[in-house]
């Protein structure tokens, strides 16, 4: 707000996930409105590069990791990055997630450190062991608070006894840092209890609800479900008696907007608790959020994705086992999911209790013991890819004309600071492999050359390498992306939407499905014959696929294996942008609903990046303005009507033809609405959401207002006034 209304500079705010840049736009619409400043969301498909120059008012964009490296670069390249005059980074420690994210958020950030002196950049991590990396490479001040509002109380189960954690003798090398607590059973006679509820989950939770929160973290998705079939079966039928009427709406919520309502969740909310994964659509995770934060929900059974991304705390926590999928969880993972244990201002303390079988004792004094994880630079990964895109953005955009400027700016990235004990000579070798890896794909072009009567070698980024960098699409599929768009221009079906989405069918989840040969066929047999005629052309034929269900899918190669799965992808796309509801997709394809939605997010988002790789290429002109449609339908997958109120943040379909069905048409409707009566005109709309709906339908109209009256003040040459003279 500081840098916002006094300083009068631009913000940004790089979150991790889609769901929670979507939450914070509509949270700080509420603000904006009040204090008159913009609000401008950058994930998925939405965000404009480069920003519009706000000639009064200050805009705070609320970014993604990918989005915003893209609108850094777009900022770098107009010499606008100035205008940023404060950037904080939330979950800074995903620099060292060791994939594309950690090395797109490492580059960003040394970018914004190289190119504006001016801009301040504040991270917000995890507790590390090897912070002071972070402070070098970000040039910080570092401030560390453990203060914790409400005690913490950790405990480990072991069969039917309870140890206290005595974290004043953890790391002192103690045999076993515990201290006997107590010992539970069931308290019922029922000889089923012990066989059905070994881990005495039952007992544990009973004790804190329905009076407190508790949540009950599990190793997989199934087991979140299983264990919150098996808790409604074991608790009495008293607890479906607390807070009927809120559980009730909560159901008929989840029916109209979601399409559909589990049965897991129709059997286990009567009882107050629910499941929460990456299973659920948004909307279903929004409408158990909110009802877990307003207590109409008392228990949830949920992954770790929970503890990583939302901030729903508890009086207890419990972890089913040491466990994430297969894998033994980190130190930071277990401190992450203990830290929701305490609600401040409600809980004097909060505890959490670590089950484990004996067979894993030495594994959990191991992690108790553990000292704080590290963050690690990324930009090695996938074989140095984070650092060839790093170094085409650079040539790029023109920061660097020269392998010798890019090694200049390479020593300034953590992962300079990393490789200092081997010397810089070492990463200044990586830097020329890369260079001679991007000009081998033709994205960069390199010559020998003298400057100041010193040897020097020039470089500068191709039309394809700068449409590589300004997409945002992975350089090593840089090519392959491009022929496969020129084939598709040159034999393009048009007589509907099966081919375009093809081509912006995410590929990061290739690997993600294996199909079922039977649905398959049966799906590619019930396409009309202009929709088989984009299916060969693609390369996906009934033969093939007869072959693999008569085979059970054993004769395939690589390739084919890549684009026939993809097209499976696409299938279920075109199922949903054809007005199938998810449930729906979810079940043809059996498929999780999450899967469906993450799907649908991912390729929109690649559709965007398409749109920009396409934009720079002037032989794709065409075919980019196919792209931008496909990409709106996308984007809304609605009816015409409905895609003004689906521009308002987080609203979906069916709270879009719920507000049309009520009389609000538009924006305009929608922000002038009172929310008390929209609450009584829209069932099941609660009383916090209707009063983001108004502030976010009003942010975007002033955001739009705003827009119209600057390009007509830029037409007549009225110079804009500063924010202190309005």
């Amino acid at each position: 707000m500081k840098e916002l209304l006094c300083h009068e500079k631009d913000a940004l705010l790089i979150l991790p996930f889609v769901s929670i840049v979507q939450e914070k736009v509509r949270d700080m619409s509420l603000f904006a409105v009040d204090l008159e400043f913009l609000v401008e969301e950058y994930a998925a498909s939405k965000g404009k590069f480069p920003p519009r120059n706000r000639r009064k008012k200050k805009s705070l964009y609320i970014a993604t990791i990918e989005k915003a490296n893209g609108l850094v670069n777009s900022l770098i390249e107009e010499n606008r990055m100035s205008e940023i005059g404060l950037v904080v980074v939330d979950e800074m420690h995903m620099l060292g997630e060791g994939g594309h994210r950690g090395a797109t958020l490492e580059m960003c950030l040394a970018k914004i450190l190289f190119c504006s002196s001016s801009t301040q950049v504040i991270g917000m991590s995890a507790t590390l062991s090897n912070i002071a990396d972070l402070q070098r490479f970000l040039n910080a001040e570092i401030y560390i608070n453990e203060f914790r509002p409400v005690e913490l109380k950790e405990y480990i189960k072991v069969e039917s006894e309870i140890y206290e954690v005595k974290n004043d003798k953890v790391g002192r090398n103690e045999e076993i840092p515990l201290k006997r607590s107590r010992k539970i059973k069931h308290e019922s006679s029922d000889p089923t209890l012990s066989i059905n509820d070994p881990d005495h989950l039952s007992v544990l939770v009973q004790e804190v609800i329905p009076k407190y929160s508790c949540l009950l973290f599990c190793p997989t998705k199934q087991n979140c479900q299983n264990v919150a079939k098996l808790l409604a079966k074991t608790l009495s039928g008293e607890f479906k008696k607390v807070k009927v009427k809120e559980k009730r709406d909560l159901l008929r919520s989840l029916k109209v907007n979601a399409d559909g309502i589990c049965p897991v969740l129709r059997q286990v909310i009567p009882y107050g608790i629910a499941y929460h994964h990456g299973g659920l659509t948004m909307d279903e995770r929004k409408l158990i959020e909110e009802a877990y934060s307003q207590g109409t929900l008392c228990l949830l059974t949920c992954t770790s994705t929970l503890a990583a991304g939302v901030n729903l705390p508890a009086k207890r926590v419990i972890l089913r086992n040491p466990y994430i999928g297969k894998n033994v969880i980190t130190r930071s993972q277990y401190k992450q999911m203990i830290g929701r244990a305490g609600r401040a201002g409600i809980d004097t303390s909060g505890e959490s209790i670590l089950l484990m079988d004996k067979r894993d004792k030495d594994k959990v004094l191991k992690l108790i013991n553990a000292p704080l994880e590290s963050c690690h630079s990324s930009l090695l990964h996938g074989n140095g890819q984070g650092l060839r895109s790093l170094v085409l953005s650079l040539i790029g955009l023109k920061v660097c004309n020269s392998v010798e400027d890019i090694n200049r700016f390479t020593s300034k990235t953590l992962l300079a600071v990393q490789n200092d004990s081997k010397g810089n000579s070492t990463l200044f070798e990586k830097v020329h492999e890369n260079v001679d890896a991007l000009v081998k794909l033709k994205l960069v072009e390199k010559w020998d050359s003298t400057t100041a009567d010193r040897p020097t070698t020039r470089v500068e980024a191709t039309p394809l390498g700068r449409a590589t960098f300004k997409g945002c699409v992975d350089v090593d599929r840089s090519p392959f992306i491009y022929d496969e768009v020129k084939r598709a221009q040159e034999n393009l079906v048009l007589a509907n939407d099966l081919h375009l989405l093809y081509l912006v069918t995410t590929p990061d989840m290739i690997a993600d499905i294996k199909p079922n040969w039977m649905t398959y066929l049966t799906q590619v047999s019930s396409l009309n014959s202009a929709e088989q005629k984009a299916c060969e052309f693609i390369g996906v034929s009934e033969g093939y696929l007869t072959r693999q269900v008569s085979s059970n899918g054993s004769k395939k190669n690589e390739q084919e294996t890549s684009v026939v799965k993809r097209f499976y992808l696409t299938l279920m796309l075109y199922k949903i942008i054809s007005e199938h509801s998810i449930w729906d997709v979810a079940n043809t394809f059996d498929q999780p609903r999450g899967f469906i939605q993450s799907l649908f997010t991912s390729s929109t988002s690649f559709a965007s990046c398409l749109v920009h790789f396409t934009n720079e290429l002037p032989e794709f002109q065409n075919i980019k303005l196919l792209l931008e449609t496909i990409m709106d339908k996308l984007s809304y997958t609605a009816v015409l009507e409905l895609v003004p109120l689906m521009q308002i943040p987080g609203v979906k379909k069916n709270r879009a033809k719920q507000l049309y069905v009520a009389g609000y048409r538009n924006l305009q409707a929608v922000a002038k609405a009172d929310p008390e009566t929209l609450i009584k005109e829209m069932e099941h709309l609660p009383r916090t959401q209707a009063k983001l709906l108004v502030s976010a339908a009003k942010m975007l109209l002033l955001e739009k207002a705003e827009a119209l009256q600057e390009e007509a003040e830029e037409l007549i040459g009225i110079q804009p006034t500063k924010g202190n003279e309005r």
